[in-house]
């Protein structure tokens, strides 16, 4: 099957090969954008290896930047777009779950091949040779398994976090895990210590926003979660004895993801969004599970977590808010849809009704149709509310602060009061949102000295 595999280079790729065989070097593409092409996936970037020597590789460029040349790798600039060449190595002794200790450079593609984590990351391509799949990438494929290069201990002894890697990968592709690799993982999961929070943040993100994030089971089973997630693990022994859910808060949390759009806040958002529950269950005497006050603690939590994780603080701030809201009911009306996209921020409500939907496509069939009528209805109200342009915030007001001076009012934090005050009459009565209307009601309130 590999002789018979035609991958097609951009022409920036063919031309630094080409350069580099013309100058009598060996080159190949390498890795994952080898994997991507024969998946028919468009491959985020396209590395380089090459029997060439970092400083052999930058005379024959007119451009490079040194980006790791101690590990071996040059960046080759062609049309402002970086591609990355490596020399083939050998990695030496791993002291820190992360780094080799030394990289020595070899003149074997099959030794470079041999370093690499997964089967299906170890395949190289040039138009010259063809494929070259050493270690079965192919037939692993063919069989939808993530399989290691050679021992699995090994190469998660190297760099643990190719534990995380090897379950993102099975979310992105819908691969299973070969045994002995999931094995190693049981056996190795408490090194992900060693490993920072940013590397594992994104590996976490990856696997969240790909087709399958119910691979967050096998970080769980495997051991990693206790690890980098140990809260998740307390949501897997959260049971909800409660007409209204099915599942325990973890795999509750699994299904709401699993009914959601892959995207970073909304995935985000439905991970944390009932993690509180363990704890605010209560048990009332008929048997029945609470949770109340969850999604204040819920939101604490994220915040904790996506900040230790090192998340942006935009993300952070957005996530923590749509948790906080996921829970909050709104009666029916555009009066009540005013007041609570004042409270929660219009911004919100677009994420927050889809992680309100996987929220309820993961409960029980308790009353789902009422459920679903009343979303219904708040999206209706919201949707009614957002076309007639009513004022919702401070900045929609028809005055400010400039004009309450203007007809005499003194400076000072008595106008945000003010201010405010106006903008409650607003929001139950959109219609007196003008200048004439709100200016004469300073004035009356002045006179019957209200402030």
């Amino acid at each position: 099957m590999a002789e018979q595999i035609k991958i097609i280079l951009p022409e920036a790729v063919k031309k630094i090969i080409n350069v580099l065989q013309s100058a009598g070097y060996e080159a190949w593409a390498v890795g994952g954008c080898v994997r991507d092409s024969i998946l028919h996936r468009e491959p985020d970037d396209w590395d380089i290896t090459t029997s060439a020597r970092p400083e052999q590789v930058k005379v024959l460029f007119h451009r490079t930047v040194d980006t790791g040349i101690q590990h071996g790798t040059v960046t080759v600039l062609m049309d402002r777009v970086g591609y990355e060449v490596t020399t083939y190595r050998i990695d030496g002794e791993y002291e820190d779950s992360r780094h080799p200790k030394e990289v020595t450079f070899t003149a074997s593609l099959q030794e470079d091949l041999r370093r690499r984590d997964f089967t299906i990351n170890a395949m190289a391509y040039n138009e010259e040779a063809g494929l070259v799949d050493i270690f079965g990438g192919i037939e692993d494929i063919s069989k939808k398994v993530i399989r290691c290069v050679g021992d699995a201990k090994e190469r998660f002894t190297e760099d643990a976090l190719r534990m995380m890697r090897a379950v993102r990968f099975s979310a992105q592709l819908g691969y299973d895990i070969e045994e002995a690799t999931r094995l190693a993982i049981c056996e190795l999961s408490q090194t992900l210590e060693k490993i920072s929070a940013e590397r594992i943040r994104t590996e976490l993100l990856k696997l969240l926003v790909s087709p399958h994030p119910e691979m967050l089971r096998i970080c769980r089973e495997t051991g990693m979660t206790a690890v980098f997630l140990p809260e998740f693990d307390q949501m897997a022994q959260t049971v909800q004895n409660n007409p209204h859910h099915c599942y325990d808060v973890a795999e509750h949390t699994i299904q709401a993801l699993m009914h959601s759009a892959p995207e970073k806040t909304l995935r985000l958002a439905l991970l944390f969004h009932d993690m509180g529950k363990a704890k605010t269950r209560t048990t009332d005497q008929d048997g029945v599970d609470h949770f109340h006050g969850h999604s204040e603690v819920s939101a604490e939590l994220a915040r904790t977590i996506l900040r230790r994780l090192k998340f942006d603080n935009e993300t952070i701030d957005r996530v923590v808010r749509l948790v906080r809201a996921h829970d909050v009911k709104i009666e029916p009306g555009e009066r009540n849809m005013r007041f609570a996209l004042n409270r929660l921020g219009p911004d919100l409500f677009p994420e927050l009704f889809l992680v309100k939907e996987a929220d309820l496509a993961a409960q029980s069939d308790y009353h789902r149709e009422e459920k679903q009528e009343h979303l219904r209805k708040m999206q209706e109200d919201y949707e009614a509310v957002i076309a007639s342009g009513a004022c919702l915030t401070l900045k929609g007001l028809a005055v400010n602060g400039k004009d309450l001076i203007g007809i005499g009012m003194q400076a000072g934090r008595g106008l945000g009061d003010i201010l405010q005050k106006l903008l409650e009459e607003v929001l139950e009565e959109p219609q007196r949102n003008t200048k004439e209307f709100l200016l004469e009601e300073v004035r009356r309130i002045q006179v019957k000295g209200s402030f």
